[in-house]
């Protein structure tokens, strides 16, 4: 079984592949490590080769990890989980960004309890692009008007768009979804000069989410093996 160091490089190498396949630099494309459920150790072992940001879906385990790395300054938080209203006030504390936002009380939360000496929080707005009732996200029509929240809110800054297409479609309907996304993306960056990030693929489909135009790939199966499951 290979390492999770030589799993990166096959990451790495996989987004590079994608990207030369598809004309774009492989720099034009970030990824996200998706840590949930694994330990801090893990963490720490990717960090120390380079990997700086890391998603997290469940608060307090999270927590918990921020506290046994505190020693490792650049690492970079991302919250990727549907967000309660009872724990935004620790998310606006603790992570660099958010990209689960989907909702107008969520975005006035977040900027009321962002602490004053940390930058403003980088937000991404989650799209539900297969209106699946199972997953959190608002529909595209939604996007514009939660985007002038953010981007109004002094303690956020509008970065994009973050989506998880429907698990089970076809390799058309994935690159309808795809798609999609990516005009929504394209839409929203002409209009906010903040926009830049659209986080779409996971493990499975890297690479025609890089080919749909994604900036940021969210990668945890391929990086650290299958996960436990956990509720929070």
């Amino acid at each position: 079984m290979n390492s999770i160091v030589e799993r990166l490089k096959e990451v790495r190498q996989q987004i590079e592949s994608a990207c030369n396949q598809h004309n774009r630099r492989p720099e034009s494309v970030q990824l996200l490590a998706v840590s949930k459920t694994k330990p801090a150790s893990a963490i720490r072992e990717l960090y120390e080769v380079g990997q700086r940001h890391f998603g997290e879906n469940y608060l307090q385990e999270a927590l918990e990890k921020q506290q046994q790395l505190t020693d490792l300054d650049a690492l970079v938080w991302h919250f990727i989980g549907p967000i309660q209203s009872n724990k935004t006030r620790d998310i606006a504390a603790h992570f660099a960004w958010v990209q689960s936002v989907d909702r107008s009380k969520i975005i006035r939360r977040l900027n009321e309890q962002r602490p004053a000496e940390l930058p403003p929080l980088q937000v991404l707005i989650q799209v539900n692009i297969d209106d699946e009732q199972s997953k959190s996200g608002v529909a595209p029509d939604e996007v514009a008007a939660l985007a002038a929240e953010i981007a109004a809110a002094d303690r956020l800054t509008l970065r994009g768009l973050m989506t998880i297409p429907a698990a089970h479609a076809s390799e058309a309907q994935q690159q309808q979804s795809f798609n999609a996304m990516q005009r929504l993306f394209s839409a929203l960056s002409s209009q906010y000069e903040s926009v830049d990030t659209l986080s779409m693929g996971m493990s499975q489909d890297i690479t025609a989410a890089i080919g749909a135009g994604s900036t940021m790939v969210r990668v945890g199966t391929a990086l650290f093996g299958a996960r436990a499951s956990k509720k929070e």
